[in-house]
């Protein structure tokens, strides 16, 4: 029994031992396999990637203080009502333009209108009696008591007509300054009362910007001087305009002031209540470095452009005249441009352009579009059919 037991632990162990060189070499022909495929994959050269190109170039911009401001008219009212009656007349259309003075609507005033008919009776008979009086105060007929009397009266009586004509001129509603209607608020028989809003009014042309500045920036402003705006409703278009009002005294609660600028809007774009963004042209100008936008890889951890320049290993394949390598193969092609991954400090960005403080040279060529293929000392080739825009002040194709 003992015997047997040995034989069986002897065969036990052998076919042991077998599966474990026989995984054993699976696993290693596969460990081998993977090598060798990762060694082809490291040492393979990917294709260079294509590329549009601009060059860094030095530019003079005029130093400008930026801020968000809010549009608003230089009169801007909802016209309301100063009585309380029915809307008897509509004279307006919803979003018209009007002139100072326009009759927009008109109440119903039939007793104050009767009204006025029997104080102008009241009047012609107090001129007679008056009249009468007086040529018998000449004659020595009346006293000048009566005569006191007979001129009260009249007084009296062309005093309530006035007050009664100024209430019927109440319920006649008009434009208080040249603008632009809005919505109509009131239909034809509705009951209102004073206050009531018949219409907002807007003076659109010209139109106010009021926007607020740093207090250190106080001294580098005035009144006159020329700012630039731009609206996100209007991303077409740079309106310019003036200074026009700068408040005295600085907000204590942050530190800002506020200005007033006056703009021309001839066709109305602009419109109260719309932000914008405004730039105060200083005078001082000063050299920067700009890029085309696109070039900037923005990334949490740094800006950075990618340089385009000449491949060394193209001028030593050149050199050594297309011969073989030690094992006797054709070397692979190298590409005459690559690019160099650098990080760059930016500034202001104007338009398409952005100003780079630090990291790259005036002439240096940077890639402006394919930045998601390129690797660092990757293969490139230069395409500039097509290149993204680079103005300072662009505008739309249709414009």
């Amino acid at each position: 029994m003992t015997l047997a037991r040995q034989l069986f632990n002897r065969r036990m162990l052998w076919m042991l031992l077998g599966c474990l060189v026989v995984f054993g070499g699976i696993f290693g022909f596969k460990f081998f396999g993977r090598y060798m495929m990762n060694q082809h994959m490291d040492n393979m050269s990917l294709p260079p990637a294509t590329v549009t190109t601009a060059r860094v170039e030095q530019q003079r911009w005029q130093t400008r203080l930026s801020a968000v401001g809010s549009l608003r008219a230089v009169n801007g009212v909802n016209v309301t009502t100063q009585a309380q009656g029915e809307v008897k007349a509509i004279y307006f259309e919803s979003g018209q333009s009007v002139d100072r003075g326009a009759v927009l609507a008109e109440l119903a005033a039939a007793p104050e209108t009767a009204q006025i008919e029997v104080l102008e009776a009241e009047h012609r008979l107090a001129e007679r009696d008056y009249k009468r009086i007086a040529e018998l105060y000449k004659k020595g007929v009346a006293t000048l008591r009566e005569l006191d009397q007979a001129q009260a009266i009249l007084d009296q009586v062309v005093a309530n007509l006035s007050v009664q004509r100024a209430t019927i001129n109440e319920r006649i509603i008009t434009a208080p300054f040249s603008g632009q209607l809005g919505i109509r608020q009131v239909d034809l028989g509705q009951n209102v009362a004073p206050g009531d809003a018949v219409v907002s009014l807007q003076q659109l042309q010209p139109i106010f910007v009021d926007f607020s500045l740093s207090e250190r920036d106080f001294s580098r402003v005035r009144e006159g001087q020329g700012v630039e705006l731009t609206a996100a409703a209007i991303p077409e278009q740079v309106f310019q305009g003036r200074i026009t009002a700068i408040d005295p005294a600085i907000d204590p609660r942050n530190r800002t002031f506020l200005l007033q600028a006056t703009l021309e809007n001839a066709k109305r774009k602009l419109r109260p209540g719309m932000f914008a963004d405004v730039a105060v042209k200083v005078e001082k100008f000063r050299s920067v470095l700009v890029v085309p936008r696109t070039a900037i890889s923005f990334a949490p951890y740094g800006n950075a452009v990618f340089v385009i320049r000449k491949s060394q290993n193209k001028d030593q394949q050149r050199g050594r005249g297309g011969q073989k390598d030690g094992k006797g193969a054709q070397p692979q092609p190298q590409p005459e441009w690559v690019a160099v991954k650098r990080f760059v400090k930016t500034g202001e960005e104007r338009g398409d352009l952005i100003e780079i403080i630090e990291g790259v040279q005036a002439g240096e060529q940077v890639a402006t579009t394919g930045l998601l293929k390129l690797r660092n000392e990757g293969g490139v080739i230069i395409n500039n059919d097509n290149p993204p825009p680079d103005q300072l002040a662009p505008k739309p194709d249709n414009s």
